[in-house]
């Protein structure tokens, strides 16, 4: 268990540091349209992210 977690720890900073290492200027952009959002616009980006993690983890559980 505490592999998978790692792994997938590290897959995040791997898919977290694409955008900012392949394009810093749309990810400037994006980060600039992100502080000028409500903090309710924000919580809903991040209830959204959660609940699509929790399909995608229930759906891999499933297949496996």
């Amino acid at each position: 268990m505490g592999n998978n977690l790692l792994s997938a720890i590290a897959l995040m900073l791997i898919l977290e540091g694409c955008i900012p290492f392949t394009a810093p200027t749309l990810w400037r952009e994006i980060f600039r349209h992100l502080t000028a959002m409500r903090d309710g616009q924000i919580r809903y980006i991040g209830l959204s992210s959660i609940l699509a993690g929790l399909a995608l983890l229930a759906l891999i559980t499933l297949w496996n």
